[in-house]
């Protein structure tokens, strides 16, 4: 989906998982000031919105999804995972209920996939699973923002923000009436000071929830069972996930981020040491400079000096070893 709002001025069109909305308008620096400020709002109308309504919705999801959300209170928002049967993660889900349905925005393209999943689980449950992404936009109201949501929007309210479920009729006009407008770059900024994890930068093939700080905020531990529990129980009470997120403060005086994926080393075994990790998403932050998130070895000790490619990079725990 390409936005209308590419047309603002200063937009510079985003690559990647994230093309179809604005990389920034003009000046990274000062979009994300704006945010941390609680100014402005940032374009998110290419992910992926799907709906799930009918009487046995919030019991139906709560035997599929991760989180607890047989009683979800409508208007209350929470996060969820499906995970594979190995408890690895396969799809993110953002929620909220409305009374009448739940909504939920996912990485842009991947709902289809999860479309699918979720229509080959319906059996007998009255329920009934619709992509939106053609007639929604989903926009992003930071945190402190004092913008109106329109009335017709389905709002779904975190301590990070607001994120609006909103007719895509309607984005220009919000636009220009709650600028200025910032990019997904400022937005992914803001998401790695706050340690955030994002399906598909910080998760692989293998991940599972315990490696990113996942438990607790999309993963209930005392609900029922659903695909992936038991991985989920074993290490939750068993041992300890392979590897663990990090927050990483790097050399601001490389001109160049080290890309996602680059590899991580001890910096005290040199640039042929043992790859010990790699960067998962890397920014430059209005405030800190350049960091990233990244994840290594459980055992890597939290006090290493590490190296991403040739750039020396010092590590702040996310999550616990």
């Amino acid at each position: 989906m390409k936005s209308p709002l590419l047309s603002l001025p200063g937009a510079v069109p985003a690559e990647g998982v994230d093309e179809g909305v604005a990389a920034h308008y003009g000046d990274l620096f000062r979009e994300q000031r704006a945010l941390a400020e609680g100014t402005g709002f940032v374009d998110l109308s290419h992910r992926g919105v799907v709906t799930v309504t009918g009487d046995d919705r919030l019991s139906w999801l709560h035997l599929l999804l991760t989180q607890h959300v047989s009683d979800l209170p409508t208007g209350q928002a929470t996060e969820a995972l499906i995970l594979s049967a190995n408890g690895h993660i396969e799809h993110a889900l953002y929620l909220v209920d409305d009374g009448t349905s739940v909504w939920a925005h996912v990485e842009p393209g991947s709902q289809e996939a999860l479309i699918a999943y979720l229509e080959s689980m319906k059996f007998f449950y009255r329920v009934e699973v619709a992509d939106r992404t053609a007639d929604t936009a989903v926009v992003h109201l930071p945190a402190g923002s004092i913008a109106q949501a329109p009335a017709s929007a389905v709002v779904r309210e975190t301590p990070y923000g607001r994120d609006l479920f909103l007719p895509r009729e309607e984005l220009e006009a919000f636009a220009a009436q709650a600028g200025p407008a910032a990019g997904i770059l400022a937005h992914e900024a803001l998401r790695v000071e706050q340690h955030r994890p994002r399906l598909g930068f910080e998760t692989d093939h293998r991940t599972i929830p315990h490696e990113l700080g996942w438990i607790g905020t999309a993963v209930h531990l005392q609900k029922g069972c659903y695909r992936g529990q038991e991985t989920v129980a074993r290490v939750q009470n068993l041992g300890k996930p392979p590897r663990r997120l990090v927050f990483l403060h790097l050399d601001g005086s490389d001109v160049h981020l080290p890309p996602n994926g680059a590899e991580i080393r001890l910096a005290d075994d040199g640039p042929d040491g043992r790859k010990i990790g790699f960067i998962t998403t890397s920014v430059r932050h209005h405030e800190l400079g350049p960091v990233a998130l990244a994840l290594v070895k459980r055992n890597v000790p939290v006090d290493a000096r590490l190296m991403a490619e040739d750039t020396a990079a010092a590590q702040e725990t996310v999550v616990e070893p």
